[in-house]
């Protein structure tokens, strides 16, 4: 009898010790399992971080290469942009099930924080480029308008060195005052018709003028009839870059002084009535007219 309480109690203590053992490996397997879930769940989120930054990266690359007209940086940003690409594709393809998965998880990470270092130095030398280009800009400008304003200072000295030849010009030409016509008749006397006219004389001044050039030169004579065409045997002279056609010429020599000029034209042809032109031309330039009437 006590043989048999003996069995029964040691077989109760048997199964409360193996349920007592199912229990705790229950227990610690429950704990596992949820450990390892919520070690997934980390392990995920971090994946999905990082394909945030490496999809990140791969924009930034894209807005640098916008940024800059550096073909050669340009070229090293495109290939960094493809090497960000890469990554973010392989770390796309790895699942939680892999075998690897905690190996590749841990290299791209490295991988990750080298890509974020090359993007530090690139943004680093972009920055230092924008800033001396942004220096040779200033200098550029600044050299340019320095050429511009001495462009302006000889544009406006050749101006002024232009209206001072003008001025020099105007002021060494020779000017024909006192211009008087006398018709003669074949006595030498005043004629008082035209009918008896055989000579015109011509007189006028060449007035003093010390910054004109001296020295000898022709005085050309131009007498217009009343029918606008020159008293003329074919004798010509320059005037603003054309021949035309004087009465006759009369070779003075000039000293800067005021010089008294006369000058005769012979009458050879029938003269009518009416009001004549005369006008006095020297160094192709006329220097003086006026008119006379015969009746």
């Amino acid at each position: 009898m006590k043989k048999n309480v003996v069995i029964i109690v040691i077989a109760a203590i048997l199964i409360i010790a193996l349920a007592g053992v199912a229990f705790y490996l229950y227990t610690n397997l429950e704990e596992a399992k949820a450990d390892k879930q919520e070690m997934q769940e980390l392990m995920e989120l971090d994946r999905q971080e990082m394909e945030n930054e490496y999809r990140g990266f791969t924009m930034q690359y894209d807005e640098l290469k916008n940024t800059i007209q550096n073909d050669t940086l340009a070229q090293q940003l495109n290939a960094e942009r493809q090497r960000a690409q890469q990554l973010l594709e392989e770390l796309q393809r790895v699942k939680a099930n892999d075998a690897n998965y905690i190996k590749e998880i841990t290299r791209l990470r490295k991988e990750l924080a080298d890509v974020r270092a090359v993007m530090r130095h690139y943004i680093s030398q972009i920055d230092s480029l924008q800033r001396i280009n942004t220096a040779l800009i200033a200098e550029n400008t600044e050299v340019k308008n320095k050429y511009e304003e001495a462009t302006s200072k000889i544009s406006s000295l050749n101006t002024e060195r232009e209206q001072l030849k003008e001025t020099v010009s105007i002021a060494s030409q020779l000017n024909a005052t006192g211009i008087s016509v006398s018709p003669k008749n074949k006595r030498g006397k005043d004629a008082k018709k035209v009918k008896d006219v055989t000579q015109l004389v011509v007189n006028f001044t060449i007035d003093r003028n010390p910054t004109a050039k001296t020295g000898g030169r022709n005085a050309y004579v131009r007498i217009m009839k009343p029918d606008n065409t020159p008293l003329t045997h074919g004798e010509t002279c320059k005037y603003e870059g054309k021949n035309i056609e004087v009465s006759f010429k009369k070779f003075v020599e000039y000293g800067g002084e005021e010089l008294k000029v006369s000058g005769i034209w012979q009458v050879e042809e029938f003269l009518q009535a009416g009001t004549y032109r005369v006008a006095i031309f020297v160094d192709e330039r006329m220097i003086g007219s006026s008119s006379f009437t015969l009746k």
